[in-house]
């Protein structure tokens, strides 16, 4: 079965209680018997169809999930376009693309949860209580704060105010390289970064290469690699 015709089985049918077109997961979730999965948002109106993973359960669910790692088959390091529109699948790795997660702040304000697990079994998340991106004319830039501690430390404060960057457009504050080059990522580098969310894929504790992998320093350091990290947003309650 193709990627596409998993998508198509398993994407659920909007129910008559929720709106025809859901700009996010939170407007999906008002139907209670829906359960974590697949399904159609539209970020910017009725011509803006894409799938994302929606997460029902985690703090009382409701969060849309814009950027999904769980093994090492897609590979993230990519250029600007494809950041841009996305890639991967909801189901597996999700990207859902900066446009689209612009165009899910520009009207609300958000929240954003990211979780993350070792290979050890731990799990942690860190919380914020406002998450945005600036336009693409103003590079994606993060705007991030509100910190919670669910044990992984604060990793994204220091990417807050930053524009987004991949090796072919360079957009960080290190000034003598491109933090995606080096760090084989793309993300809101700052010179470089705290969280690498969008790395390399490697297994657990790795030092062989420093500081390329899926990594969230304040947890992990910069020589673990994670089993997954998701990051997600929901509207603020």
């Amino acid at each position: 079965m193709s990627c596409v015709q998993l998508l198509s089985v398993l994407a659920p049918a909007l129910t008559s209680g929720t709106e025809r077109y859901p700009r996010d997961c939170s407007v999906i979730h008002q139907d209670k018997s829906q359960r974590s999965g697949v399904f159609t948002i539209y970020p910017d109106g009725p011509r803006s169809a894409v799938q994302v993973y929606c997460d029902m359960d985690s703090l009382r669910g409701g969060w849309t999930v814009f950027q999904r790692r769980m093994d090492g088959s897609v590979n993230f390091y990519r250029p600007w376009d494809q950041y841009k529109t996305g890639f991967g699948s909801a189901v597996f790795m999700l990207v859902s693309g900066l446009e689209n997660l612009f165009h899910l702040t520009l009207r609300k304000r958000y929240e954003l949860l990211v979780d993350m697990e070792d290979f050890e079994g731990n799990q942690v998340f860190a919380r914020y209580s406002s998450f945005s991106i600036s336009p693409e004319s103003y590079g994606y830039r993060l705007h991030v704060s509100g910190f919670t501690d669910g044990g992984a430390g604060d990793s994204l404060g220091y990417h807050s105010g930053q524009k987004f960057s991949t090796f072919d457009k360079d957009q960080d504050n290190k000034g003598d390289g491109n933090c995606a080059r080096l760090r084989l990522g793309a993300f809101w580098y700052n010179g470089c970064f705290r969280a690498n969310p969008n790395g390399v894929y490697r297994w657990g504790a790795d030092g062989t290469v420093s500081a390329v992998g899926v990594e969230w320093s304040h947890w992990k350091g910069h020589d673990y690699s994670l089993k997954s990290i998701s990051m997600k947003i929901r509207p603020v309650q």
